[in-house]
C-alpha cells in the first residue's frame, strides 16, 4: 500500500472510532456529519472521500463488527482441540471484544434500526451465523438440550458479556479491564455449562 493509501485507511479508521464514540454518546440521529469530521480534524464535506453520507459510516461500523464476530469465532472454533477449548475460546474472543468495542455494542443496540435495510439484514445474518458457532459448541457440551434452550443460553451470555464493558465504565471508578474481563469470562463458563 502507498503512503497516501495507508494514510486515507488509517483516516476511514480515526473516522469510524470516531463514529463509534460519538453514536454512543448521542446517538446516530444526534451527529451531524460536521461534528464527525471535526472529531478528527476534517471538515464535514471531507467525510464524503471516505463514505457516502453518514448512513454509509454506521453501515461500515456495524457491518465490520459483525464481520469481525463471525471471522473470529470461525478462527477459534476452528483451532479448538474439543468441545470445552472451544467454549472457552468463544467466552474470551467475545469478552475481548466487548471491552474493546464497547460503543460499537451500544451503538448496534440502539441504531441497528437506523442502517438501511439491507444493510440491517446483512448485519442480522452475519450476527445469526455468529451465534450458530456458539450453539454448536454448546449443543456438543449439552447433546441433552433442545436446540432452541442452547440458543438461548448463547443469547443470555451476549447479554451478559456486552452490558457489562460499558456499565462498568459508567460509573466513578472503572475496573480495570483485566479484572471486568476475568469476571466476565468466569460468569460467562458459570452460566453455559451449567
Amino acid at each position: 500500500m502507498t503512503v497516501r493509501g495507508q494514510a486515507k485507511a488509517d483516516r476511514r479508521d480515526a473516522l469510524l472510532v470516531a463514529a463509534a464514540r460519538l453514536f454512543a454518546e448521542r446517538g446516530y440521529a444526534g451527529v451531524t456529519l460536521e461534528e464527525l469530521g471535526a472529531a478528527v480534524g476534517v471538515s464535514g464535506p471531507a467525510v464524503y472521500r471516505h463514505f457516502s453520507g453518514k448512513p454509509a459510516v454506521l453501515a461500515a461500523l456495524l457491518l465490520e463488527a459483525s464481520e469481525g464476530l463471525l471471522d473470529g469465532g470461525r478462527d477459534v472454533v476452528g483451532a479448538a482441540a474439543d468441545p470445552e477449548g472451544a467454549l472457552r475460546a468463544l467466552i474470551a474472543f467475545h469478552v475481548d471484544f466487548a471491552i474493546a468495542n464497547a460503543d460499537v455494542i451500544r451503538v448496534q443496540d440502539r441504531d441497528l434500526t437506523s442502517l438501511p435495510e439491507a444493510d440491517a439484514h446483512r448485519v442480522r445474518r452475519l450476527q445469526r451465523e455468529y451465534v450458530e458457532f456458539w450453539v454448536g459448541v454448546l449443543g456438543r457440551l449439552h447433546p441433552d438440550l433442545a436446540t432452541a434452550e442452547v440458543r438461548i443460553r448463547a443469547h443470555a451470555a451476549f447479554g451478559l458479556i456486552n452490558s457489562t464493558p460499558h456499565s462498568a465504565r459508567s460509573h466513578g471508578s472503572r475496573p480495570a479491564d483485566a479484572v471486568v474481563r476475568q469476571v466476565l469470562e468466569q460468569m460467562a463458563w458459570s452460566s453455559l455449562v451449567a
